[in-house]
């Protein structure tokens, strides 16, 4: 496979960004080869510099549920370009948005859109200690956050190709040390640390990701989920759940819907920008309320509410209320997850698949995944030796053992079938 101009191009991108990227995952220094260098895409399929495709299980890290230049948010997106790009003026646009996602998630009481997943968890966790008048936060290990300093303390994704204590150099020990890194799906210790005195009355929330999406994917127990609202309301502390990736994705309402736990503010991105940078933040009245100008929290941005991005998000949304959308989307996972599933389990091979709505990883080297000492044993050679493998065969995997892969609405049958039937024969070639 030539990749010349993609090996040009990033060379010349090493000289002037740090590592050649904007995201430190997008280098692909864990898979041990030359990063993608995309020039375009269309549906299911992204078109690299050199003018290879590939099958496409990024789709912009989940944000794409329905594809690569959906025609019916790009042309949306090109009408209300005529009319401008950008104002830091209030349009209506905002409110359409808002009101959809307030009328499709029902603990969305009021929203308030900001342009990244990092932005929206920084505000709800300011928001959190402002409502609550208290101090520390409580986070899962391999749960991601965004790259808050306050969030980076065994974080998982990108930071787990970096460090298996996921965190960086940079924060002051007095940011993090209000930040408490508890094992995800473990009751006791969560118990133990909510009745003891030093964080009694301390706690101003709990934020996870109900389906872990940044160590592979990892639901939460359905008792985890309870036990944690429960104890939330008893602590007076807050639930905040991180569904920047399981939004729209897992379920039309989210995982909030999937466990039927309604949070008390909810995090949300990707799918909702349709493929812009939005993100964005909501909740209970009572809280959102605490935001400026009504309230002393403040949170600002220039960008915020930008009409192009509204607009692809608001087409977005309608698209996945379309008839059996999600009946759709579902039964193309399955396509590509069943047949590795059965596999496995018929060659008692040491890995597993797992899989929350439109959103899976394939493990190496364990059974079973349920919290990050899980994560900490894959056998990550392994994962990067697929993904070269399947990478010369045109199809793109997430470049890191620890992410979700992405299903669109976009995916052909013909390509998924190529998909499952190129990871097993890897997998009977490389047998563990």
């Amino acid at each position: 496979m030539n990749r010349d101009k993609s090996q040009a191009i990033y060379e010349k991108l090493c000289q002037i960004i740090p590592g050649g990227v904007n995201s430190p995952v997008r280098s692909c220094v864990a898979m041990g080869q030359l990063p993608m260098v995309v020039e375009q895409g269309l549906g299911d399929l992204v078109t690299d510099a050199d003018g290879h495709s590939y099958i496409d299980y990024c789709g912009s890290w989940g944000a794409l549920l329905h594809g690569h230049a959906h025609p019916q948010i790009l042309s949306a997106v090109q009408k209300r370009m005529q009319k401008g790009t950008s104002f830091g003026i209030t349009t209506a646009i905002e409110g359409e948005l808002a009101q959809e996602v307030i009328r499709l998630i029902p603990s969305i009481e009021k929203i308030r859109f900001v342009n990244s997943g990092t932005e929206a968890t920084m505000s709800v966790v300011r928001l959190a200690r402002g409502f609550t008048k208290r101090d520390v936060i409580i986070k899962f290990s391999g749960n991601y956050h965004g790259h808050a300093d306050f969030f980076l303390i065994q974080a998982g994704s990108g930071l787990l190709d970096v460090s298996s204590t996921a965190s960086s150099a940079g924060i002051p020990e007095e940011i993090v040390s209000q930040t408490l890194s508890l094992p995800y799906n473990d009751i006791e210790t969560c118990r133990a640390i909510f009745n003891h005195p030093t964080y009694q009355s301390r706690i101003a929330a709990v934020i996870l990701e109900p389906v872990a999406g940044n160590m592979g994917v990892i639901p939460a127990d359905q008792a985890f989920i309870d036990f944690l609202r429960e104890e939330t309301c008893r602590q007076g502390a807050l639930l905040i759940f991180d569904e920047v990736m399981t939004g729209f994705r897992v379920a039309k309402q989210g995982a909030q819907g999937f466990y039927g736990v309604r949070p008390d503010l909810t995090c949300l991105g990707k799918i909702i920008g349709g493929g812009f940078p939005v993100a964005a933040f909501g909740g209970r009245r009572d809280i959102m309320d605490f935001l400026a100008p009504l309230g002393p929290v403040y949170q600002a941005g220039t960008l915020s509410g930008n009409p192009l991005a509204m607009e692809a998000g608001l087409q977005s949304l309608k698209l996945l209320q379309e008839p059996g959308f999600y009946e759709r989307l579902q039964y193309k996972t399955d396509l590509i997850v069943k047949p590795i599933q059965r596999k496995i389990k018929e060659k008692g091979w040491n890995a597993c698949i797992q899989q929350a709505g439109a959103m899976f990883t394939l493990f190496f080297g364990k059974e079973q995944i349920r919290d990050l000492n899980d994560v900490l044993k894959i056998n990550t050679v392994q994962f990067a030796k697929l993904f070269r493998s399947l990478f010369k065969q045109g199809i793109y995997l997430p470049p890191s053992a620890y992410e979700a892969w992405f299903m669109s609405a976009a995916h052909q049958e013909a390509h998924l079938e190529k998909t499952y039937q190129a990871v097993i024969q890897f997998m009977e070639e490389n047998e563990e």
